[in-house]
């Protein structure tokens, strides 16, 4: 159908077809008016039957256009408000720039207010990790009991989460002076083998961890290609999901994140270097270790066994098991043994903890996830980060040192690049703007985030989709991964409903 030209302030200039509905002058986004009055080339009867009802219409555009004016700025998705799940209608009426603008303010205003204070508290969780870690090997030759067990799976737990996961995001880099950057992210953990064990040795390798996490999953947060949308990967259980999510409470570090970090690193190492995949091989596969042993069987893996056994997981089981309580086989092979039990049974409970404070953070049915990518820092890059994470109580040092400063998964997810009070201090800054724009701020505590998460990796429920035909395409981006998206398969697969037929929309 053929549009109406208008140009304010006057009357219609041309008609040439009927007058396009008000959906087709939405999206034609204004009306233009001359000032030569209306002029026809039909005949002067053909004037007399038009004239009347061209003069409605151009005066009910006018007074629609003059509302229009007189919206909020992201109110100009309204017309479509009809297309929306009632759950998804604060999207349609969201000034998107605003509240990206303001996101991104508070960002440069944390860092600038970074300082001293943020080096002393980085130092004060230190402290109480090395608390941790000497109660913990100071009573590891005692049988195994639970003062023991407790204490060596926080030093585990808070090695990870706190002093490695925000020094490797380089939240301290601005901080940091010569010969006082040992938590910078590009010196931390990274180069020999001691600086790992000093600095964080776990099961995963630290430059590993630093592709996979805040290369892969932060730009990319429960898209497909994210490697934490636990969504994506519980749906290729075969075994029972009920058994499969007791698995991986307890061995997820070693059996999913150390294989599936390393495929990371290998596949930016492979990219730079020019090669090519081995034929059959899938970069977005979930590479547990499992999946290690098959892909060396079929000839398709991008490393081999050994080498992962070599170089991440094997210096961790042989020196964190069973080198460091050698000394006690000089006193008692018994205290030994003691040893490597407490051992063992700390990793179980930093494994459960990791496990509770680490999948609630982008799972659950409140909680989105989005079919394509997004240009990072723009403002639909920030509105991600609110609505596709999700947070747990916050505040007090001891609570947030239980949650391994992963309560605050909003803020992290908004300036990943900052010091963990950095984001105690914008917390309650970042909900108010959400607040104010009317953007859902999910915010529960552990024992119910934990429940949602259960119900997502069970599959008696799922993670709640962003409608993409209210993307801003502006923002959109195309990672050029070349496989269709996960969530955009599980949209195709859904039942067609009037609430999923919008046409597309541009929001601001």
């Amino acid at each position: 159908m053929a549009s109406v030209s208008f140009a304010a302030p006057g009357v219609l200039t041309e008609v040439r077809q009927p007058v396009p509905t008000a959906l087709h002058q939405q999206r034609a986004g204004h009306l233009q008016v001359s000032d030569r009055g209306w002029q026809s080339t039909g005949a002067r009867h053909d004037r007399d039957i038009w004239a009347p009802l061209v003069t409605g219409c151009l005066v009910g555009a006018r007074v629609a256009q003059r509302r229009r004016s007189q919206k909020p700025p992201g109110a100009g998705a309204a017309t479509v408000s009809e297309s929306v799940n009632p759950e998804d209608q604060w999207i349609v009426d969201l000034d998107l720039q605003g509240f990206g603008r303001e996101m991104a303010e508070l960002g440069h205003r944390l860092r600038a207010e970074q300082g001293q204070a943020d080096l002393d508290h980085l130092q004060r969780v230190v402290f109480w990790s090395d608390v941790c870690a000497f109660v913990g090997l100071a009573t590891m030759w005692l049988s195994p009991n639970l003062l023991t067990v407790m204490a060596l799976g926080l030093w585990t737990h808070s090695r990870w989460t706190m002093v490695a996961h925000h020094s490797i995001h380089g939240g301290y880099n601005r901080l940091s002076r010569k010969g006082h950057d040992r938590y910078s992210s590009r010196k931390f953990g990274v180069g020999s083998l001691t600086r790992r064990v000093g600095d964080w040795f776990d099961w995963m390798l630290p430059e590993a961890w630093s592709v996979y996490h805040n290369q892969g999953h932060h730009y990319r947060v429960n898209e497909s290609a994210d490697p934490d949308f636990f969504e994506k990967y519980t749906r290729t259980w075969v075994l029972n999901k009920d058994f499969m999510t007791v698995l991986s409470m307890l061995f997820f570090k070693w059996a999913f994140a150390a294989p599936n970090t390393y495929k990371a690193m290998k596949l930016q190492e492979l990219k730079k270097a020019g090669k090519q995949l081995p034929e059959g091989f899938d970069p977005q596969m979930t590479m547990t270790i499992f999946q290690v042993f098959r892909m060396e069987r079929l000839g398709q893996g991008i490393f081999s066994v050994w080498e992962f056994f070599v170089r991440v997981i094997g210096p961790y089981f042989l020196i964190h098991f069973f080198l460091r309580p050698l000394p006690l086989m000089l006193i008692n092979p018994a205290f030994y043994w003691n040893g490597v039990a407490n051992l063992f049974l700390g990793e179980l409970v930093a494994n459960i903890h990791g496990f509770i404070v680490t999948t609630f953070n982008h799972t659950g049915d409140d909680v989105y996830c989005f079919q394509r990518g997004c240009r990072p820092n723009s403002p639909t890059f920030y509105l991600r980060a609110v609505i596709g994470s999700a947070n747990c109580c916050t505040g007090g040092e001891l609570n947030d040192f239980m949650h391994g400063y992963l309560n605050y998964q909003i803020e992290h997810h908004l300036w990943p690049d900052l010091s963990m009070l950095a984001y105690r201090r914008g917390q309650p800054q970042a909900k108010a703007i959400c607040e104010k724009y009317g953007v859902p701020y999910v915010q529960d505590n552990v024992f119910a985030r934990l429940g949602k998460v259960l119900g997502i990796f069970t599959g008696r429920a799922q993670m709640r989709q962003f409608p993409d035909h209210l993307e801003r395409e502006a923002d959109m981006m195309d990672w050029k991964d070349g496989k269709e998206s996960f969530n955009a398969q599980r949209q195709r697969a859904r039942p067609s409903s009037s609430t999923e037929q919008g046409s597309r929309l541009v929001t601001s």
